[in-house]
This record gives C-alpha cells, structure tokens and sequence, in this order.
C-alpha cells in the first residue's frame, strides 16, 4: 500500500501545492493532473524519495519510505518525462543496461521481446540518437514488459506515442494492476485502463484527500 497524508510542496517563495493525501492499495491506480506548474512532476519525485516535502509523510507498506531505503527502491519503477535513455546505445543496449542498473536480470532473447512488443526491433541494434522521438519514447518504455516491480510512477508515459503505442503501454499498465501492482501516473491524455479502481488527483487551488 502506498499512502500518502497532508504533503506540502515549496519551490522558493512559491507553495505549488498543499493538504495532499491519499491511498492506493494492490491493484489500483492514480492519476494526477493539473495545470502546467501545479507541481505533479515534483509530487511523483516525493512518491519515489526523489525530492523532499516540505511537510507531510508518504509510507510504503505502512512504514515511512525515508527509512526504508534500498528496500523501498527494490519495489520501485520510475520513468521520468525524459527518456533516461543514452544517445549513443542501441535500444537493446539501453534495455539491458536499465536491467543491470536496477539490478534485475534480462537476458537477450527477453530484451529483444520487450522491443517487438514496442515495434522496435528493426531499430534494436541502430543507436539512438537515429530515432524519432516517439521511437525514443518507446525504447525507454521497453523496460515495462518485463518489469515486475510493485510500484510504478511514471511521468507522462504516453507522450509522442501514437495511438497504437498508447494501447500498447496501456495494456501493460492494466496487466501490472491485474497482478496486485499500483500505478501512479500523469497524463494530458484519457487512456482506458482496466484496474481495480481509478483515482483521480487534481493539483490546484484546493488539494484535497482522494
């Protein structure tokens, strides 16, 4: 169960948001909106022990995720706005080098899976900085068919995909929650995903338990 109560967030003089809180137990999933500035990127870095609140508490099994470090980050996928991808590796170099990173095992033949699924195995071996940006997308988001982590927080997944990227990655967020995983997400995007129960988060002026 991943808990959040009353998180406080401050950049410089300015306070993007406050009084957030709540709860998301195996199979459900968040999503969060608001307008450009509201501080959903900064809110997924505190899910994830990125970023400091300013006030408040996020508990991960019911226990504060400031102690629980790497045991915390063993249950924990994060896919940020950016890529997190190297321009000069191939998508299957970028895949397994993500593996190795999160110190997970993916062997070839199941990286090489992942890249098919995502329409890019005619691309696995050229190097990245030759892809679109919607291949980039797509390379980075690889790493989610086989990813088994409890937890996934994942900053805008679906931008420069098309539509059929997008049912794709869909899907396999539905399959992680179909499994008893959680999903945390944002998105300018209303995308159908099959979960046991979909929270919505609006960051505003008046932030408020969900």
């Amino acid at each position: 169960m991943l808990e959040a109560s009353n998180l406080e967030c401050v950049r410089g003089e300015r306070r993007l948001f406050a009084g957030v809180s709540f709860r998301l137990a195996g199979g459900e999933m968040l999503y969060l909106q608001g307008k450009n500035g509201s501080g959903k990127t900064s809110l997924l870095r505190m899910l994830c022990g990125l970023t400091p609140a300013a006030s408040g508490d996020i508990r991960w099994r019911g226990r504060p995720i400031g102690k629980l470090g790497d045991e915390f980050r063993s249950e924990l996928c994060y896919l940020g706005h950016q890529n997190a991808i190297k321009e000069e590796l191939t998508p299957l170099e970028n895949i397994r080098s993500s593996a190795t990173l999160a110190q997970e095992t993916l062997d070839a033949d199941a990286a090489l899976d992942a890249l098919e699924q995502l329409g890019l195995l005619s691309r696995a071996d050229l190097p990245c900085r030759y892809l679109s940006q919607g291949q980039k997308r797509r390379a980075a988001l690889a790493r989610l068919v086989h990813e088994k982590r409890a937890l996934w927080v994942l900053d805008e997944p679906y931008v420069a995909l098309d539509a059929a990227a997008v049912e794709l990655i869909s899907g396999l967020i539905g399959a992680h929650l179909q499994r008893g995983g959680l999903a945390v997400l944002t998105t300018h995007q209303t995308v159908a995903v099959p979960a046991a129960a979909l929270r919505e988060l609006w960051l505003g002026a008046d932030d408020a338990a969900q």
